[in-house]
């Protein structure tokens, strides 16, 4: 129930990242120009994938996944975002708050525990190569992305129903880009004591348990590394290790510092620049970390554009006969 001066509260004003006029220009540029690389990069990615038969394994399967949810979570944010630069009132519904907020949730939880699924694949691909068919079977990767999928929208639904199951009465101002929980939290004038801790358990419980999983995985795979006799061998395989771990540690740094803290006005403040990170950052990097850097896939799009050349060149042209 959302109250207002004794109306029901039917809208959310969303707050820009800066107070400052003359930066808003500036900024909507920025953010279009992000997203739309970060559409090209992670769309363009899911087509290569898709299109070119030698990249039909799990680790591509995972991948696509990946890109998928990225696109759909930083969408999620950035055409509000947008469209409230280009607007006087930054005004979003009642309902389309709970949308956006479910949303979010969900995306990133599914996303913490795809990044999982894929630290167990790499450790079953480099520890164990000769169970590698067996183990990495094409029922067990469906089942390891599905399941992100199902708990992440679950798990998120009962947070979005708790958060909007609280009163509005102070205000109808959120301090944030998008509807988020904590700043969410900040406006109820009811009993916010199971839903902070909900939040803070839910939080706790999801990051810790897939961090867990990437860092073990990682561990063991660090330590066979750590026996190739090859220095070369070593250094490229750290490389491509340190990359995903670069990435890890972002996406992981920034949610800990968003959610697993109490909600005072200071840290709702922080939390829109912590925020930028995550719906931002790591979904226009993750298509150059996790992809782009391999040769299967720059090879494969190098074939693609290939084969667009030459099919340009030898198209016959138009006639200009009537």
């Amino acid at each position: 129930m959302s109250i207002k001066n004794g109306r029901a509260i039917t809208e959310f004003i969303l707050l820009a990242l800066t107070d400052r006029p003359e930066l808003k220009p500036l900024l909507s540029v920025l953010f279009l120009v992000v997203y739309l690389v970060t559409l090209i990069g992670n769309l363009g990615m899911i087509v290569l994938i898709r299109v070119k038969a030698r990249l039909h394994t799990p680790m591509y399967f995972f991948l696509t996944n990946l890109a998928f949810v990225d696109l759909c979570y930083t969408s999620n944010a950035t055409l509000q975002m947008l469209t409230n630069f280009l607007s006087e009132k930054k005004a979003i519904s009642f309902a389309g708050c709970f949308t956006q907020c479910y949303l979010f949730i969900a995306l990133l939880l599914t996303e913490i525990y795809l990044l999982a699924a894929m630290a167990h694949y790499r450790y079953v691909a480099i520890c164990n190569p000769l169970h590698y068919t067996v183990k990495m079977s094409r029922k067990l990767c469906i089942c390891l992305t599905t399941f992100p999928y199902v708990y992440g929208f679950s798990d998120s639904l009962f947070q979005a129903i708790l958060t909007f199951h609280l009163t509005f009465c102070r205000s109808n101002v959120i301090n944030h880009f998008y509807c988020a929980d904590p700043p969410l939290i900040k406006l109820s004038c009811s009993d916010t004591y199971m839903k902070e801790h909900a939040m803070l358990i839910s939080a706790a419980f999801n990051l810790s348990n897939s961090l867990t999983v990437i860092l073990v995985s990682y561990a063991f795979i660090i330590a066979v590394i750590l026996q190739i006799k090859s220095a070369e061998g070593r250094h490229k395989a750290f490389s491509t290790c340190g990359s995903h771990m670069v990435a890890v540690t972002l996406f992981y740094g920034t949610l800990f510092c968003m959610y697993v803290r109490p909600s005072t006005d200071k840290i709702v403040k922080e939390s829109k620049i912590i925020a930028v990170f995550y719906t931002f950052v790591s979904p226009v990097l993750n298509p150059l970390i996790y992809s782009l850097r391999n040769k299967d896939v720059k090879q494969a799009l190098k074939n693609v554009l290939r084969q667009n050349m030459v099919t340009k060149m030898t198209m016959p042209p138009l006639s200009n006969k009537p």
